[in-house]
């Protein structure tokens, strides 16, 4: 009875060695196993943007340091790109079909691009198998990346692009209230020229700048939001409509007042938060990531003499004057060409770089999430405090680039810098045009 019951045993343990086994083997081919650990030696390319010195470069950096310190039977080939040429190295590798494995994206036109050329893959299977993580992002942080009901990415930041950041300390100084109207953002222009205090700072040397943080917000003021949506689409709208040429004349406006310094079209977005946190300028209109740069570079004494706001109104405006330009952040997007395991060995590293602890440390880096967190006032600057509370107080609104095509948006980049120089605005109205209809087949 002893030696029936030994052999009972023996073979209960064989099935269960053999199942398992043949539950390995599926996963490591099939790419079955949600971010279970990579069963086998893989090698995975991974392209990021995560050059700087502020606090959420850092962060990512050590995310992947930590990584692969854990997984290594998971070998990463790491490209780091500096932001300003991360786009354009993108692009470049898209038209060859050549993607790297993993690499930041941008959601809305990256997204549908990079999809309509069936170059990425979705990540529903790895968002479906951790239901509590994915119930953990703020509602509508998967839109811009989802197409057809397919999700193509977790977004890892929240990008408002378009805050208006004012010194309080010159405020004070020259006895001056933050603009509420376009008015009262002309007479700041001129109360700190006269001062010799540069009014607004401006680093649109990769021409994004004046695009993003400035004009996809006082367009949408002059337009509205259902305008652009409507010229996004080719229906009802186009940008050589009188209020969109109206938004270009408004931008122009500030130029031809002298609300920029000299060169500002020759230095880049950190210089310019250089200059606006040395004292040099009483304003400027920068994206959410300048929080982080912010925390990192500048004095206390400078953090804490700093405010913040949203655009002023325009006369007759037909938006929205108590919102913010904006998008969900950057998330990982997966090559079309992985599968098996190293689909596993990918899956793992999406849900490290934008699970719960990395949105908290992001936080507390001082860059927003898209992730419900609770914020530590005290692991933060004031001002990320102060736009972390202006936040849920405003509506956000789209980003110009985040909606237009690749072609497109490089013409409105390219033709901002050239209104700013003197450009006329009708002209640089029907150049977008030309390009937006040329993109969209209307």
């Amino acid at each position: 009875m002893k030696k029936t019951w030994l052999m009972a045993l023996v073979f209960v343990l064989v099935l269960t060695i053999v199942g398992c086994g043949a539950k390995e083997s599926a996963d490591s081919t099939t790419g079955s196993g949600i971010g279970a650990k990579a069963p086998e030696k893989v090698k995975l390319s991974l392209w990021h943007n995560y050059t700087g010195d502020d606090l959420r470069a850092k962060t990512m950096r050590e995310t992947i340091d930590t990584f692969k310190k854990n997984n290594p039977n998971i070998e990463l080939d790491v490209q780091a790109i500096p932001p300003d040429g991360y786009k354009a190295r993108l692009k470049t590798v898209a038209a060859a079909n050549e993607m790297p494995d993993l690499f930041v994206m941008w959601p809305g036109a990256m997204t549908k691009e990079f999809v309509s050329g069936d170059l990425i893959q979705p990540i529903n299977s790895l968002l479906d198998s951790k239901p509590e993580w994915k119930n953990g992002f703020l509602p509508n942080s998967f839109s811009e990346f989802t197409i057809d009901g397919k999700t193509y990415s977790a977004p890892m930041a929240l990008s408002p692009t378009s805050l208006l950041f004012y010194s309080k300390t010159l405020f004070d100084k020259y006895n001056v209230q933050p603009p509420k109207t376009w008015d009262d953002l002309l007479k700041l222009v001129d109360t700190f020229k006269k001062e010799k205090v540069t009014p607004i700072a401006l680093g649109n040397k990769a021409a994004w700048v004046a695009q993003s943080s400035i004009l996809s917000s006082l367009a949408d003021r002059v337009t509205g939001t259902d305008w652009f949506l409507k010229a996004v689409d080719g229906n009802g709208a186009k940008f050589t409509d009188p209020e969109f040429v109206q938004a270009l004349t408004y931008l122009q406006q500030l130029s031809k007042a002298g609300a920029f310094q000299e060169g500002f079209n020759s230095i880049d977005n950190t210089q310019m938060e250089q200059m606006f946190a040395q004292g040099k300028a009483a304003m400027m209109i920068d994206g959410g990531w300048a929080l982080t740069n912010l925390a990192a570079n500048a004095s206390k004494e400078a953090l804490d003499g700093m405010r913040v706001t949203v655009l002023p109104s325009v006369p007759g405006g037909k938006g929205d004057p108590n919102s913010l330009s904006g998008v969900v952040g950057t998330g990982l997007g997966l090559s079309k060409k992985v599968d098996g395991a190293r689909k596993d060995a990918a899956y793992q590293l999406i849900y490290a770089m934008a699970s719960p602890e990395v949105q908290k440390k992001t936080l507390e880096g001082n860059q927003l999430v898209s992730y419900k967190v609770d914020l530590d006032p005290s692991k933060v600057t004031s001002i990320f405090a102060e736009v972390y509370k202006l936040l849920g107080t405003v509506k956000m609104t789209p980003v110009y680039d985040g909606r237009l095509s690749s072609a497109a948006a490089d013409v409105v980049n390219n033709g901002l810098q050239e209104l700013l120089m003197g450009g006329k605005p009708e002209d640089i109205a029907k150049k977008i045009q030309d390009s937006h209809s040329k993109a969209i087949g209307k």
